[in-house]
């Protein structure tokens, strides 16, 4: 026994190196959520290359020689015709008054607003909408599946992506005529949209250590919030303590269980971010 003593040590060493790689094993594979992270970290590399070298430097050139009221009514003007796509969305979700919302905003706007230049829906108190066919598939209860990161479009899901097509056909700009005027009206109002998130890419290019991660996170929670309204997903809503205390009949059937020594699992809401979510 004595020969063998002096190597109990070394197989203890061993035995705790060994489980110690199999738990990083585990917790090295995918995350369940960017199963193509491979794939999506060269699509984020590729379009941060066209936004560093064309996007960019055209949004900082927009908003430094055009006036802001010009800027302004860009904007408006595009987000009336997304007004109408958000409607038909929210009607299809059964939000009946938020959809019948955007439609008095379009012919508020369309109207006395001088064709969507000047917002005046919402100062009469209308709220905007930002509702797409992806997020009415959310509510509908279609799965985000896992996050994409698409060429030139940014961050998605598998879900968001099979909605697209719709998404597209839903532009009211897209049948503008000519073609001439359409293409020109689809890239200014890109670059008006990338102008509008100057202040937030140099500070996430400041804070963020994984731009990539940060990003991706964000996009997944975001959507999720917007799918719900900002609310929790009601898919995911643990039951409250009474309704574990009670029986099948709906009696409750033990006592009260006190927060001090109640689970810390029955506390606390489980994260937002599933979605991909955008």
């Amino acid at each position: 026994m004595s020969h063998y003593a002096k190597y109990v040590p070394m197989l203890r060493r061993a035995a705790m190196a060994a489980g110690v790689a199999v738990l990083l094993s585990a917790c090295a594979g995918p995350n369940p959520r960017d199963p193509y992270e491979g794939f999506n970290r060269a699509m984020f590399q590729f379009n941060d290359t066209v936004d560093q070298v064309a996007l960019k430097p055209a949004a900082t050139a927009y908003k430094a020689v055009l006036p802001t009221f010009v800027q302004t009514g860009v904007n408006n003007f595009f987000g009336n015709l997304s007004d109408v796509w958000s409607a038909v969305n929210n009607l299809l979700q059964g939000k009946g008054e938020a959809g019948m919302s955007d439609v008095t905003r379009v012919t508020l706007n369309s109207t006395f607003g001088l064709l969507g230049l000047l917002d005046i829906a919402s100062e009469a108190g209308l709220q905007k909408h930002n509702e797409d066919f992806g997020q009415t598939l959310g509510r509908w209860g279609v799965p985000s599946g896992p996050y994409l990161m698409l060429p030139l479009l940014g961050p998605s899901t598998v879900r968001d992506t099979s909605a697209l097509p719709l998404d597209i056909t839903g532009d009211v700009w897209r049948y503008k005529e000519p073609i001439y005027i359409r293409n020109i009206g689809t890239a200014t109002r890109v670059v008006d949209q990338r102008s509008n998130l100057l202040d937030a890419s140099t500070l996430l290019e400041d804070a963020a250590l994984d731009r990539y991660e940060f990003i991706r996170d964000g996009f997944l929670q975001r959507r999720e919030s917007k799918i719900f309204d900002g609310e929790s997903n009601p898919r995911k809503r643990q039951p409250k303590q009474a309704e574990l205390d009670a029986g099948p009949d709906g009696m409750e059937t033990s006592a009260p269980v006190s927060s001090a020594t109640a689970p810390k699992e029955l506390n606390s809401e489980p994260p937002a971010a599933t979605n991909a979510s955008l």
